[in-house]
């Protein structure tokens, strides 16, 4: 595996974890415990993963965030709570996946997995506090689901293809980036039209 699979691998791991960093853990711990990922040997540090704790705990968060992610404002609630656990988790996925020897390179690969897990995980809760302003739920609903089936789509992909993976990371990473000024954007909207409502007419 070249260095442009494993940079887009890690980046894809990263953003993911973004998303839904436990079920990101326990998807690719799961895999690798029951051998359906068999990791080459510059990838062996991602084995604590397949640890049954490791899967477990995991587990445990990705279900209390898969029912707590679909219910209005308790997922802004959550999105909050994981502010700094989502991309310290990415920088970590990401520093195991290229498991570089040079301290410089692993302080490199750190802050971009972070960074990157960083921007999509803003991106998410950003929109997600724009469509909790919808009084509707189903949005909410349809919105956390799509990004299920996204991130366990993706991950196996990413998994199965580094090639693909180096494509779906370039490809997250601007989608996360556009998404978090184009959600800006729209609260920028949304808050001049409220100011301009609460004017008193002359």
């Amino acid at each position: 595996m070249g260095i442009v699979e494993l940079l887009g691998l890690a980046a894809s791991v990263s953003l993911l974890s973004g998303w839904r960093l436990y079920l990101t853990v326990f998807a690719t711990g799961l895999a690798m415990h029951f051998g359906y990922v068999d990791l080459p040997e510059n990838l062996k540090m991602l084995e604590a993963l397949a640890n049954p704790w490791v899967i477990g705990t995991a587990g445990v968060g990705a279900v209390a965030e898969f029912f707590a992610d679909k219910i209005l404002w308790l997922d802004s609630i959550w999105d909050g709570l994981n502010t700094l656990i989502r991309p310290l988790g990415g920088a970590l996925l990401a520093l195991a996946v290229v498991d570089a020897g040079d301290p410089v390179w692993q302080v490199i690969v750190f802050l971009l997995g972070g960074g990157a897990a960083f921007a999509s995980h803003a991106t998410k809760a950003t929109a997600r506090a724009a469509v909790n302003t919808s009084p509707e739920p189903v949005s909410n609903i349809v919105l956390s689901t799509i990004e299920d089936v996204a991130t366990g789509g993706l991950l196996a992909l990413a998994f199965a293809n580094p090639v693909a993976a180096a494509v779906i990371g370039v490809a997250l990473l601007g989608s996360s980036i556009w998404g978090l000024f184009a959600a800006r954007r729209m609260f920028q909207k949304l808050l001049s039209r409220g100011s301009a409502a609460r004017l008193p007419d002359n």
